[in-house]
């Protein structure tokens, strides 16, 4: 194969290094004497590769014209401590992992990098023009990163990725930090909502709605039937915050659309509106499949008669009618119907009991784990406090025999629900209880920093953890939350535990060195987040 008129020299480069030189001579010519010709191909590889860099011509735009100037960000400049850990944490400098897949002692600056930027947001600080390149190319990698740096970006972060195609993420991400017009200037509203990127627009409509929801939603309605599937789901999605009834005229009509997905989100949003005519319908057809059984002079006990079919009518409110691989289909039906109903149906129509009084009583034939399953979701999703009360039971009790469920994730949800301190208390409790063993997603919807007996119920049983002897590998995910998690001032109390202990005669070998090194990460995490924070504070 001999190479054509329209083929480059770094071309042929490729195309060899990809049949093999075996197949095709590299394009570089006979191989010099004593070279193989692999290494060859990779020597005229990498001479090419310095001749693309150091000949790179600017690159121009359509037309010839330079790009505007980036918009101006009022925001106060980083502090220059802060500004040179940014960059070591955008660099990724951390210490490397000892052998044998140890950590070592060394803080892990990836997982610090969110705390990092949520501290800079709460504090105002503008982005440094020099990190934005390294910004935008983090958040590519790290979703989660996104909203975060987008925000911390602002306005140059979003006018520098209209510039390279590999930040093209960051022009629909739902936070830009782009200065957004007045919004009692009409024009203005409406001009940057008919012409600006999908980003900008989700700003602005969650903008207006904070200051006058009706006319947030007049504004999504005048381009709504020619938005999108994916637009319009994402914008219906932006109506969580502030959800109220004057939203439901809209999300009924949105119950006919033609993308299922969002009906669905409509059928779902108008489901945590107890007052709306969707709940109504759902709290109807509920409560005929649940009853108390008044037959005999029995104990109270709840009856179940699961739908028998799924009609028209059930399907537009956003019942789903094909139950997944497994399930039987009134099971499906009557947990839908269950979980979309307001859960203020239950105490008139089982007696005037209390929730934790329903969820206390016996369920026949074998539905008492659909219908709690189901009540959990319903208390998830309208955030009620006193059926997560219920629900969740007390942190003593066993998780394999909670009232509510067994799922650590629903448990989650339900804790949700709950303020932050009864929350953190809660937690606390079932540790000191049951240990770290099922306590990972729990941790993980407490307020950051832990409040203070949660933060010593989790160290506490890590140390119990390590005087059992066992390796503090079956806890990393507990021990990496609490490098985030626990307050910086616990930082002292912990020190005692870095030490060694000495090797019991029962514990796993070497465990206790293990251990002393977490320990010690741990230790010096936390004084790295507190001389974060005290950096962005100078």
């Amino acid at each position: 194969m001999t190479r054509t008129a329209s083929t480059s020299p770094w071309e042929d480069l490729v195309t060899s290094a990809l049949l093999g030189t075996d197949r095709r001579t590299p394009p570089s010519g006979p191989t010099p004497a004593g070279k193989d010709a692999p290494v060859a191909l990779l020597d005229a590889a990498a001479l090419h590769t310095v001749r693309r860099r150091a000949g790179l011509r600017p690159a121009t735009r359509a037309g010839g014209s330079p790009p505007e100037p980036a918009p101006h960000d009022a925001r106060r400049a980083l502090p220059e401590p802060a500004r040179r850990r940014l960059v070591q944490l955008l660099a990724d400098r951390a210490g490397p992992a000892g052998s044998g897949g140890r950590r070592g002692t060394t803080p892990d600056l990836t997982e610090l990098l969110p705390q990092w930027l949520a501290a800079a947001n709460e504090h105002g600080y503008r982005a440094p023009a020099s990190v934005l390149p390294g910004l935008l190319d983090a958040a590519r990698a790290r979703t989660d990163l996104r909203p975060q740096a987008l925000e911390f970006a602002g306005p140059r972060g979003l006018w520098l990725a209209r510039l390279n195609p590999e930040w093209k993420y960051a022009l629909r991400g739902g936070s830009t930090g782009s200065a957004l017009p007045a919004v009692d200037d009409a024009e203005a509203v409406r001009k940057l909502w008919e012409e600006g990127l999908f980003a900008e627009r989700v700003a602005l409509l969650t903008a207006l709605r904070a200051h006058d929801a009706g006319a947030a939603l007049a504004l999504l309605g005048t381009t709504w039937s020619t938005e999108r599937a994916e637009d319009r789901l994402m914008f219906l999605d932006s109506l969580r915050a502030g959800l109220s009834d004057a939203d439901e005229p809209f999300l009924e009509q949105a119950l006919s659309d033609r993308s299922r997905n969002v009906r669905a989100t409509a059928a779902e949003l108008l489901s945590a509106l107890p007052r709306s005519a969707l709940a109504g319908r759902m709290a109807a057809r509920a409560a005929s499949c649940v009853a108390i059984d008044r037959s005999g002079d029995a104990a109270a006990a709840i009856v179940v008669e699961a739908p028998h079919e799924c009609d028209a009518d059930m399907q537009r409110d956003g019942i789903v009618p094909a139950p997944p691989s497994g399930r039987g289909e009134r099971s499906w039906w009557l947990g839908q119907l269950v979980e979309a109903a307001p859960l203020s149906v239950w105490p008139g129509r089982l007696g005037g009991r209390s929730a934790r009084e329903i969820v206390a009583l016996p369920v026949s034939d074998d539905w008492a784990e659909e219908l709690h399953a189901a009540w959990c979701r319903a208390a998830a999703r309208q955030r009620d406090a006193d059926w997560s009360r219920a629900l969740l039971g007390t942190p003593a009790t066993p998780p394999s025999t909670g009232p509510g469920t067994t799922s650590p994730a629903e448990r989650s949800k339900l804790l949700a629900a709950l303020p932050d301190d009864e929350r953190a208390s809660w937690v606390a409790e079932f540790i000191a209880a049951h240990g770290l063993s099922e306590a990972f997603q729990l941790l993980g919807v407490c307020a950051v920093p832990w409040a203070e007996p949660l933060g010593r119920a989790v160290v506490d049983a890590l140390e119990i953890a390590r005087d059992a002897g066992s390796y503090p590998w079956s806890f990393s995910g507990v021990m990496g939350l609490a490098e985030r998690c626990l307050s910086p001032e616990e930082a002292g109390r912990l020190e005692v535990l870095t030490a060694t202990p000495d090797d019991q005669e029962d514990a796993s070998p070497g465990a206790g060195s293990y251990w002393s090194e977490a320990f010690q990460r741990l230790v010096s995490t936390l004084r790295l987040r507190a001389t974060m924070h005290a950096e962005l504070t100078a």
